[in-house]
């Protein structure tokens, strides 16, 4: 039996921009029709009337043939709410209590499980920075939830960065990025790696670079001292990705332009924010938008454990972690106070851009869902609310409230439920 769900009567944020009173109608676990209900209802009207003659033609035994057979459908009207695609997360270390860097399948199903609750419905895993062979065992496992579709990849942020800027790193885990070092990661993934953050202005930094693009990888600058000019050697070796542009890495200054300046005009570029309210001031976030615009900007959560969680100790890789009115920081030792990735959720995010930062909501979608997809590969399958593409998809209200989550024709979250 099929199952299809017809959402109607919601703004639906399509490529094109918003429909009104529109139409989302999902078959098992694609969508099958976005778009304004009347258009919609005939394309559906007139495919019916197509298979109702084909099978008439064809005979009884057509239908089981051609895959189609009984069908449940549940129609759910959704007025005065916004239908807009599931979140895609490049920058996710945990949360809900559980951090992927344990390297235990349970921790990590946890973390997935919390984000999915907050509409994020692909995400990538980042691990921390730790010893090559732990890390090499993490990455194991996260493969494995990878291959099971349960992840989009794996994220290697350290331990190829810069001691000048490690931020919520452990310093004495710390190493340039030998290109054999990096290889080893890589293969660890069994294909699964699809970024890694390093500092290009270390020993091996763009040998490593080239290494990562010549494998497929996404290799991403952060963490790093470097100057306007490396940045931009990075860039041209095969960098694509600034990491959480703005923190852990020089100022924007008038004479010493550094990496902020590099990654921000090249086009290749893809621009990663966390806009949480903490992690960037609004007129840095809007300096981001007006220069790269939000087909090169990704917002991220860069959350850890404390994600959907109340304030408290929590740990973060071989760190540990205190949070303080949502904010986290290291607690203790050389880098006791640095902040500590986020507790953000994309919903939360979301809601900000639109009611604080003044972006429009087809903006927001982009940063959200179609950039991070077209920058992972994946905006054949998600991203945007498209015939043919997965059924994950974000119920919000007019506040710009979670009220839905969908991922790949299941409910996580009904909108009726909450």
């Amino acid at each position: 039996m099929v199952q299809r769900t017809v959402l109607t009567g919601a703004r639906v944020v399509l490529p094109g921009g918003v429909v009104d009173n529109g139409r989302v109608t999902v078959e098992g676990t694609r969508i099958s029709a976005a778009g304004s209900a009347a258009d919609t209802a005939a394309g559906l009207a007139a495919e019916s009337a197509a298979g109702t003659a084909a099978q008439s033609t064809a005979g009884p035994a057509a239908d089981t043939a051609s895959g189609h057979g009984e069908e449940a459908e549940q129609a759910l009207d959704l007025p005065g709410r916004w239908i807009v695609p599931g979140f895609v997360d490049l920058h996710v270390h945990g949360g809900g209590g559980a951090s992927f860097s344990a390297g235990t399948p349970e921790e990590s199903l946890t973390a997935i499980r919390t984000h999915r609750l907050h509409g994020t419905t692909t995400m990538l895993a980042s691990t921390v920075t730790g010893d090559l062979d732990d890390l090499a065992r993490q990455a194991a496992v996260l493969s494995e939830l990878v291959e099971q579709g349960e992840l989009a990849g794996i994220h290697f942020e350290g331990p190829f960065i810069s001691p000048h800027r490690c931020g919520a790193h452990q310093p004495s885990l710390l190493r340039a990025p030998d290109p054999a070092d990096v290889r080893k990661l890589v293969d660890a993934a069994r294909g699964t790696a699809r970024m890694m953050t390093l500092a290009p202005e270390l020993p091996g930094g763009l040998e490593s670079v080239r290494l990562l693009a010549d494998s497929g990888v996404l290799a991403a600058v952060g963490h790093t001292d470097s100057t306007y000019e490396a940045t931009r050697e990075a860039v041209e070796a095969g960098a694509t990705v600034a990491t959480h542009l703005f923190n852990a890495m020089p100022s924007l200054l008038h004479r010493a332009p550094g990496p902020i300046a590099a990654l921000l005009e090249d086009e290749r570029v893809t621009i990663e924010l966390i806009n949480d309210g903490t992690h960037l001031h609004p007129a840095m976030l809007e300096l981001a938008f007006h220069r790269a615009g939000a087909d090169r900007v990704a917002f991220i959560t860069d959350a850890m454990g404390a994600a959907g969680m109340n304030d408290g100790r929590y740990p973060l890789g071989p760190m540990e972690v205190e949070v303080k009115d949502g904010v986290a920081r290291i607690s203790d030792g050389p880098t006791a106070g640095s902040i500590a990735g986020s507790t953000l959720t994309l919903d939360r995010a979301f809601q900000r851009a639109v009611t604080i930062d003044g972006l429009s909501v087809a903006e927001t979608v982009r940063a959200l869902s179609a950039t991070p997809a077209r920058l992972l590969g994946i905006a054949d399958r998600v991203g945007s609310l498209e015939a043919g593409k997965d059924a994950d998809l974000v119920v919000l209200d007019d506040d710009f409230r979670l009220r839905g989550v969908m991922r790949r024709g299941s409910w996580v979250v009904r909108p009726e439920l909450v």
